[in-house]
């Protein structure tokens, strides 16, 4: 795990992103401090899959009604 201080962060992002992307974990330090960590995002592995909650929810009858006057008030700051 390399440790750089900002400045040089600043000036070598390129390099320390190639190297995130190649599974480095890079801290990144302000006078001498570490503040930051550098790590590669992970993949997921496994696709969402659609529909698990089906049936878990129904929408009402009423959804797209206009709103009762005091919730719209609310809104609107009123």
């Amino acid at each position: 795990m390399e440790t750089i201080n900002v400045h040089a962060a600043k000036t070598q992002l390129s390099r320390l992103l190639d190297a995130v992307a190649a599974g480095e974990e890079i801290i990144i330090a302000k006078a001498g401090k570490p503040v930051a960590r550098l790590v590669p995002i992970a993949d997921s592995k496994q696709p969402r899959q659609l529909g698990t909650l089906a049936g878990e929810f129904t929408v009402p009858e009423d959804f797209d009604d206009p709103l009762p006057d005091d919730v719209l008030a609310g809104f609107e700051g009123r």
